[in-house]
């Protein structure tokens, strides 16, 4: 049985490229992956579409028939891909692969924040894991990084299948950004400290967000990527293998 691998994250956080750059890693490596574009409004994208949902719903033909703009429009679609999932699982089906990579709309709340998006998800299969991708300019700041922190529990909560966080692009950062982001994703007291350090004021607010996301266990380190390179796909396998095959490597060809 195939995984479904999700990709979700902000805008500009690199979703796309790296689906494309896994779906590259996977197939040097001899693995079978097929990819799945969810966003009715993509253009130009960097990989072959082995499943669109553009062939199903059209963001201009949604705009002129509701006479929506380009905001509405999206949101008029999430809807409608979800509404279209049961097909999609049928075409998902008359694929043999390993994993099915899922890349999700720009827009991160077109997906993560509309319960059509949960019911697509049911359908099309409970072997499921979603990669959270980190942008990597908001990271680097302590404020920032307890944003994504957070809705990456957000969007942990809604789905409630398993969850990889996912430092995007971190070819951009220095040694020491991405040492020090590292060390925030493992240990939330220096996080803490360095919110502190940074002059943001620290409020119980803030205090009780850092312990709440403790406790919801995303205190356990983060993955950095980069698609320049391919580094860091071994590392989205190997927790993908961890998570449903026990550790246990594909069988190649």
């Amino acid at each position: 049985m195939s995984v479904n691998l999700y990709f979700v994250g902000t805008a500009g956080s690199g979703k796309t490229t790296l689906t494309k750059t896994f779906k590259d890693w996977m197939e040097l490596h001899g693995y079978q992956a097929v990819t799945v574009n969810l966003d009715p409004g993509a253009d130009d994208l960097p990989y072959n579409v082995d499943i669109d949902v553009r062939d199903w719903i059209s963001l201009r033909e949604v705009m002129a028939e509701h006479e929506l703009g380009p905001n509405g429009a999206q949101i008029v679609s999430a809807d409608m891909v979800a509404m279209n999932a049961g097909e999609i699982k049928d075409v998902m089906e008359e694929f043999e692969c390993h994993y099915f990579l899922i890349d999700t709309p720009g827009q991160m709340e077109l997906f993560t924040f509309r319960q059509a998006s949960r019911e697509m998800v049911r359908t099309l299969g409970e072997k499921s894991l979603i990669s959270f991708l980190f942008d990597p300019v908001l990271s680097k700041q302590p404020s920032g990084f307890v944003s994504l922190m957070t809705l990456a529990a957000t969007t942990q909560f809604r789905f409630d299948i398993p969850y990889l966080p996912i430092l995007s692009k971190s070819d951009i950062l220095s040694d020491k950004e991405l040492g020090m982001i590292k060390k925030w994703s493992k240990d939330f007291w220096h996080l803490d400290s360095a919110l502190r350090e940074s002059a943001v004021t620290e409020t119980q607010v803030s205090i009780e967000l850092i312990k709440s996301l403790q406790n919801m266990g995303l205190q356990r380190g983060i993955f950095p990527v980069s698609s320049v390179d391919m580094y860091g796909m071994e590392d989205i396998y190997t927790a993908v293998q961890d998570a449903f095959y026990g550790g246990d490597d594909l069988p190649v060809g």
